[in-house]
């Protein structure tokens, strides 16, 4: 059976009809992406994705990566699709044209790679990282820094990596033991042991940049003391041309759940002393400064998650389709035929819960890559730092609630298939698997749901939520004018007024010195204001769908609009009094869990 990984419809409705991509193509850096270039891009990604990048999937599952006598081997079926990416010019397809990318629009690259990740996102993973890299050497790094690198990873032919994680400093960064002593000729010399690095070492290109947080000897401790470097796998001379090793050692590969298709190392740097890197942006900022580069990861992970989320339902409602199973519940002849396993309530639960949370989750991620390519556009600072700090609102929530959402779809998909779903021959529980890891790297969930309530609304003074609510009022008034919708904005309405109620109860708990009891409480609410979210882009689509039915202009799209209607009824019934009953649990403020003794836990 054929894998579909994202509906074409559904990207043209969020592109065009929900947040009107072509509005962006006003700005002159973007000029040239009108809707016939836009759709083009769209049909190449998608070709490209499911002709070439999908077969290598189950591939790279099975095979995975190899260390062998120093050198690191990725499937040989990587080879060739990596080729097809740098000829494509898809690896740099949203960094600047300046130096190697295309200057897509971040919208219209992360529709892309909906396609790509939900093919083989284990693959796309070395060209996450190196847009990441790209990202920190272009925004701090050196005019000689930029000449020597961008064009070169923008292009694929060289990699890039983020090397934070230490054996004693996972989560808390700041904890590293890696050191950096400046050179005479101003480069430093780099000691340390890093691991988890995904894509750390492999065979795709020729070199892999390195950005790696360290201390300066004699900076203070903790993360006001770190730095960040570039430093390469193999040196690179002044003209651009490659030089010697540079003592960066991959000394193991780890055998992980999923994923097996990117090359998860450890690395030792500087162990015959020859490692050499140089300085990004400022000593002792270099936290500052990853975090660019980690905010964009954890935006492309909440993708990666979603796209996997996305080809495991379309490949359940195929099967559900197809698989003929008992007689219909309300067929009481003993003779009654079988029929596809669709037409079984319980089925239909799984499959609608999926649709709605792979389509609200689409828009969401979409309308974030808008966020990014409007921070690119805005007219003054002022435009420009409100469109930050509700992308940044909005990070925790691609990252956090949606991989943990993603990751109950791709469950679900495999559990429509049933047992089959549990066997390798079918691809649901390697996507089952693959996504998983996307709830912890990147800065786990709880993390995220920490930043989000301690942040991004306590420290922010709640103005972030507060321009989310507006625009989600938006919705809700478009809403209550739009013929059968009033009910839905009504309770979405109050979904939103309860959810400020919840932030400032939490909030004035923290300004209290309770900080134990609302932390206890931070990941229920990053799922309600998830919840909530979910509802605004269900909502959204609604109001769409309903304008167009009703002029009856959409003839060929009627039952994918019916359905999107539908999707908005089934969420916000279904979904937001369970989102009530959470903003309940935060009101109670029940402390058990913070007031336990260590030992009363068990385990003794």
């Amino acid at each position: 059976m054929a894998q579909v990984i994202a509906e074409r419809k559904d990207i043209d409705f969020v592109l065009f009809d929900q947040l009107n991509v072509e509005n962006v193509t006003k700005h002159p850096d973007f000029a040239e992406y009108n809707r016939k270039t836009i759709e083009m891009i769209i049909n190449e990604a998608r070709n490209l994705a499911v002709k070439e990048l999908l077969p290598t999937q189950k591939e790279g599952d099975e095979v995975g990566c190899h260390l062998e006598n120093g050198k690191v081997t990725t499937p040989e079926s990587f080879k060739r699709v990596w080729e097809l990416f740098k000829e494509g010019e898809w690896v740099g397809t949203s960094m600047s044209s300046e130096w190697g990318g295309q200057g897509m629009p971040h919208v219209v690259a992360t529709a892309a790679g909906d396609y790509f990740s939900g093919a083989n996102f284990a693959f796309m993973m070395y060209v996450g990282l190196t847009n990441g890299a790209a990202s920190l050497i272009e925004n701090f790094g050196t005019e000689k820094l930029k000449k020597l690198f961008l064009k070169k990873m923008n292009t694929g032919i060289w990699t890039g990596t983020m090397l934070l994680t230490e054996p004693e400093a996972g989560s808390d960064v700041g904890a590293l033991t890696s050191t950096a002593v400046k050179n005479p000729d101003g480069t430093y010399s780099i000691t340390g042991n890093k691991i988890f690095i995904s894509s750390g070492d492999h065979d795709l290109a020729d070199n892999i940049i390195h950005a790696c947080l360290a201390r300066i000897e004699g900076a203070p401790a903790g993360t006001p003391g770190i730095s960040l470097f570039a430093v390469p796998k193999i040196w690179v001379n002044d003209d651009g041309s490659l030089g010697e090793p540079n003592d960066v050692v991959c000394t193991a590969l780890e055998e992980k759940m999923g994923i097996h298709g990117n090359a998860t190392a450890a690395l030792a740097l500087g162990t015959k002393g020859k490692c050499r890197g140089y300085l990004l942006g400022e000593e002792n900022k270099g936290m500052r400064a990853m975090f660019l580069m980690m905010n964009g990861a954890r935006l492309h992970t909440g993708q990666q998650a979603v796209a996997c989320a996305s080809t495991s339902y379309l490949n359940a409602l195929t099967y559900a389709r197809d698989r003929v199973q008992f007689r219909r519940a309300d067929a009481f002849e003993k003779n009654a035929p079988a029929v596809p396993i669709i037409q079984h309530p319980d089925v239909r639960r799984m499959l609608m819960t999926s649709k709605t949370f792979v389509e609200g989750m689409r828009s969401l991620l979409y309308y974030v890559g808008l966020l990014i390519d409007k921070v690119h556009m805005a007219k003054d600072e002022k435009e420009k730092a409100e469109l930050e700090s509700l992308l940044g609102f909005l990070t925790p929530i691609c990252k956090g609630y949606c991989t943990d959402r993603a990751y109950d779809v791709t469950n679900l998909g495999m559990q429509v298939y049933g047992g089959y779903g549990f066997i390798k021959e079918y691809p649901q529980e390697q996507l089952v698997r693959d996504t998983r890891i996307t709830m912890i790297y990147e800065g786990t969930n709880g993390i995220q749901a920490l930043d989000l309530l301690g942040r991004k609304t306590v420290m922010d003074g709640g103005k972030s939520m507060m321009a989310m609510a507006a625009e989600i009022q938006k919705v809700v008034n478009r809403a209550k004018e739009t013929e059968g919708l009033k009910e839905l904005a009504e309770k979405t309405e109050a979904a939103v007024k309860r959810l400020g109620d919840a932030a400032m109860h939490l909030g004035k708990g923290m300004m209290e010195g309770k900080i134990f009891n609302s932390l206890v409480f931070s990941y229920t609410f990053m799922e309600v204001v998830g919840d909530v979210i979910m509802a605004w882009m269900l909502l959204w689509r609604a109001c769409i769908a309903a304008e167009l039915l009703a002029k009856g202009t959409r003839k060929k799209d009627e039952k994918y609009l019916v359905g999107q209607v539908k999707g908005a009824h089934y969420f916000i019934k279904n979904f937001l009094p369970i989102t009530i009953g959470k903003i309940e649990t935060i009101m109670g403020s029940c402390a058990a869990a913070v007031e336990m003794e260590d030992d009363s836990f068990g385990g003794k």
